[in-house]
């Protein structure tokens, strides 16, 4: 087996793993989520004293158990896939800093909540996912990677929408942790916009390959021609790696009746 074959060997071992991990550990936060709404259902519970409560101490720990908590749901559901998916993407195409940019996200959306949001109970992962999402459309422009751009722009297209999620406009919607959390990504993007992945540069060798056609035109025809070569005709490959055209000399075009 040769190099090329090993390392593209190595590659789709590296790729599973990140593949396996993100969707992993997504679905465990995830399924944390549905088995604490489960319990709470299942025992009556109410769960409120987990909840974030702006400016006292009782609502402190909701920093961080604010996102575990749900109101109902279908409030449940409606995190839960975009969680799912965004959670994933960031794991994977941010290996290296994606638990970081998850960790940054929940907690400074909390403490924003508890610093300036409205004095009533505050519960729900929406915050992480207006972080992770905003964290996505924001990240791969500054990094100006194509790939990364592209899934920008898939994110700003699916949950442009998002947007009036961070505006006061629904009184029963925590849009506070939309906010905090729309703002954490941001902080985010511009924090990690030098770490993470490697930006991929794709045909970078191009501008060192490639020879304009006065180049080709200038160069010499190199060995003899073959017998039945001809002005304009792609001369051979020949020992070197480049192909030049033939051109006939002044002389040459002058000599022609």
């Amino acid at each position: 087996m040769n190099n090329d074959h090993l390392s593209l060997e190595v590659d789709f071992k590296n790729e599973r793993r990140k593949v396996m991990f993100s969707a992993i550990f997504s679905v465990t936060l995830i399924a944390t989520l549905w088995i604490i709404k489960i319990y709470e259902w299942f025992f009556s519970l109410d769960l409120h004293a987990f909840a974030l409560k702006p400016r006292t101490l009782s609502g402190l720990p909701g920093i961080v158990t604010e996102p575990l908590l749900h109101g109902d749901w279908g409030h449940l559901f409606s995190n839960s896939v975009p969680l799912f998916l965004l959670l994933m993407a960031t794991l994977y195409f941010y290996r290296g800093i994606g638990l970081r940019v998850l960790g940054y996200i929940w907690l400074f959306t909390g403490i924003g909540v508890w610093l300036f949001a409205r004095d009533n109970y505050h519960i729900g992962a929406s915050g992480i996912v207006y972080g992770l999402a905003t964290f996505l459309a924001i990240s791969g422009i500054l990094r100006h990677d194509s790939r990364l751009m592209s899934i920008s722009l898939l994110i700003i297209f699916l949950y442009g929408g998002m947007i009036w999620g961070v505006l006061p406009l629904f009184h029963h919607v925590s849009w506070e942790s939309h906010l905090m959390g729309s703002l954490a990504g941001v902080f985010c993007a511009y924090r990690y916009r030098h770490q993470g992945p490697a930006i991929r540069r794709y045909f970078e060798d191009e501008d060192e390959l490639a020879v304009s056609q006065d180049e080709f035109l200038d160069e010499p025809m190199g060995p003899i021609p073959p017998p039945n070569f001809h002005p304009g005709q792609l001369s051979q490959h020949f020992p070197g790696g480049y192909s030049y055209w033939y051109v006939p000399k002044e002389s040459e075009e002058e000599s022609k009746p």
